[in-house]
């Protein structure tokens, strides 16, 4: 009788399993923006531009833009104490890490950051 029971009992765990939805992706992103600290140790990444797709390493020298992009989104930066943000405050940079969509305001979970200019451009 037990045997039956163990069977049924991984019977279940399968069909379970199989019925669970897959977990979503969630795509590592570049963006390029301005740098803020909104509140102590709440960094924002400002007049973003849209997330592109791509890998979690730092941009390579070439991929740096001469003249810093200016978008129109908002991003809450995560992961952050690995990164020296003070550094980067008030600049033009790029933010490559793991994009967490979410209402009101996305949040990338940093995996590198980059200066683009010691300032940041006007908002469009």
């Amino acid at each position: 009788m037990i045997p039956l029971m163990k069977t049924f009992a991984l019977i279940l765990v399968i069909a379970a399993a199989q019925a669970a939805p897959a977990p979503a992706k969630v795509d590592i992103v570049s963006v390029s923006g301005c740098l803020k600290e909104s509140a102590p140790n709440d960094w924002r990444l400002v007049n973003a531009t849209d997330p592109m797709t791509g890998n979690a390493n730092a941009p390579a020298a070439k991929d740096i833009p001469s003249a810093p992009p200016v978008g129109r989104n908002e991003f809450k930066l995560i992961g952050v104490s690995e990164f020296n943000l003070p550094q980067h405050k008030d600049h033009a940079v790029i933010v490559k890490g793991l994009h967490i969509k979410a209402t009101p305001l996305s949040r990338l979970n940093i995996t590198s950051v980059i200066t683009i200019a010691p300032s940041c451009p006007a908002a469009k």
